[in-house]
């Protein structure tokens, strides 16, 4: 097993150890959740409570121009193009994941107009399912219908007859990730265009949207990107498309010109169009100052730390006396994994929740998996080392069965 000598010196050699210093974390906390809300960056307090004391405080509705609110959906936007490997002018900031998927699919199928199916993965995170069904029930079944194939069904299941591909990069369950670039080169050869989903990616890993020919993607901003709760989503629009779709959600902040008032709709030039009802100014704050921790960073050096905390957690967890407890369900190849760990047991839940009163945090999604998010910027290999350890005692002792452990709360 490996011995805590070798654990102390990986972190002494990591050159992301300093990034740690950039966030909240509270004492006597592991923190394992950071792919679903990721935890606060020391410098957005001071950010927003500015915005909030300041800006909106004493320069009230002239923050707008003089702190430059009203350009903050493309700032932040532009911030992020360098982590998805985008050029300018091609991302924005704005709404929610679900809603940029509706703006997205709905601008796709305008482009392949001969062809209605939606074509996605049966175990696809819920709602990029649900805002095809939804636009199904909008258009109607001629122009939209979703085909959710299995993932070794997926190759064989795009051909001609698919309009759009939609697909998440990384499986939020299990954290199986899809080759980006062959995907989108089989799906462009037979004239299908691709929406990727970087939900479980933006942020973890190097991206190439530009370079690997994406169409269409979206993100989210509270989750690797540590913005905040429900902090806004972003999208991708490659600019090749922009001048040939109209986005259906026709908000005056899309429009040209905005405070000319015009009551009819002239689409703004480029992604502004994407941009729909009033941003929400103090989660675009938070957002903003929250990137700031990945100016100096490499997103390369994220990678490959990523892939060494999942390869101490696996040798530690199959050196231990609860490997035969679990099934690893995330891909063992690097390669082919995103930045988590998912093990499944029938007592997952419950061993979470176990996990969390031992100062642990770890999520449970269903039916069956204890994840755990690898978030570089701040997980060390000690957390791993002890989560693996307190992870075995708890099994052994099998504490989870106590009954303050098995009731579900509302979130999960």
């Amino acid at each position: 097993m490996i011995c805590p000598e070798e654990i102390l010196a990986l972190d002494a050699s990591d050159p992301l150890a300093a990034k740690r210093n950039e966030f909240c974390l509270p004492e006597q906390t592991i923190y394992l959740d950071g792919n679903s809300l990721g935890p606060l960056p020391k410098g957005v307090k001071e950010a927003v409570a500015d915005a909030v004391q300041n800006q909106w405080g004493q320069d009230l509705i002239s923050s707008w121009n003089k702190h430059g609110w009203i350009d903050l959906a493309t700032q932040v936007g532009e911030q992020i193009a360098p982590l998805v490997g985008a050029s300018r002018g091609q991302v924005i900031c704005c709404d929610s994941i679900s809603i940029n998927l509706f703006k997205l699919i709905s601008s796709a199928l305008q482009l392949n107009p001969e062809r209605q199916i939606v074509l996605s993965q049966q175990d696809n995170f819920p709602t990029d399912l649900y805002m095809v069904q939804g636009l199904t029930s909008l258009l109607g079944a001629e122009r939209c219908q979703l085909k959710s194939v299995t993932t070794e069904q997926l190759v064989d299941a795009i051909d001609e007859s698919v309009a759009v591909l939609l697909l998440t990069h990384v499986n939020f369950r299990d954290g199986q990730r899809h080759d980006m670039q062959a995907l989108t080169r089989l799906a462009h050869d037979k004239g299908v265009l691709v929406v990727w989903d970087l939900a479980h990616s933006a942020g973890a890993m190097p991206l190439s949207l530009d370079q690997h020919n994406v169409d269409f993607a979206v993100g989210c901003g509270y989750k690797y990107l540590n913005g905040g709760p429900g902090a806004p989503a972003f999208l991708y629009v490659a600019a090749r498309h922009q001048r040939a779709i109209k986005q259906p959600l026709q908000g005056w902040m899309g429009h040209q010109t905005p405070f000319q008032f015009d009551p009819d709709y002239q689409a703004a030039e480029g992604v502004q169009q994407f941009l729909a009802g009033t941003p929400n100014i103090l989660s675009l704050v938070a957002l903003n100052a929250a990137l700031a921790v990945f100016a100096d960073v490499d997103m390369q050096h994220v990678r490959a730390k990523s892939i060494a905390l999942a390869e101490v957690f696996i040798q530690q967890l199959s050196q231990s006396d609860c490997t035969n407890e679990f099934t690893i369900c995330t891909p063992l190849d690097a390669p082919q994994r995103g930045s988590q760990i998912a093990l499944a047991h029938p007592y997952a839940y419950a061993i979470t929740q176990a996990l969390i009163d031992r100062g642990i945090v770890a999520d449970f999604r269903a039916p069956n998996l204890v994840r755990f998010g690898l978030t570089p910027l701040y997980t060390r290999y000690q957390d791993i080392w002890r989560t693996v350890q307190v992870l075995s005692e708890i099994m052994q002792t099998k504490r989870y069965l106590d009954k303050k452990y098995q009731t579900r709360q509302k979130v999960t």
